[in-house]
């Protein structure tokens, strides 16, 4: 099992914790809570090793785009770069909805 742990700068605070995807194979589940700073800090728990650089592409990549700070847990089961950016948009979506 790998943990990773990411940081990044954010301007835009999320309102609710939310918990979206389920762990299983191929898959991934995400908890995002909000956060207390204008950082997002990302915790990843993967029984896949060896793919750091490419979770920091994909989570680079994500809050470009997104700007929001969070805490965010993923636990993974091997889910693919697109999976993780989908279930990522769809945190974010359910954070926004009342």
């Amino acid at each position: 099992m790998e943990k990773i742990i990411y940081t990044f700068q954010a301007t835009k605070a999320i309102n609710k914790r939310v918990h979206v995807g389920v762990v299983g194979s191929g898959d991934l589940e995400i908890i995002m809570e909000p956060s207390n700073d204008l950082n997002t800090q990302v915790m990843i728990r993967t029984g896949i090793n060896g793919f750091k650089e490419t979770w920091e592409a994909v989570l680079q990549r994500f809050f470009e785009k997104h700007d929001v700070a969070a805490l965010v847990k993923i636990n993974d089961f091997g889910a693919t770069p697109g999976v993780v950016t989908l279930r990522l948009e769809q945190a974010l979506e359910v954070s926004r909805n009342e």
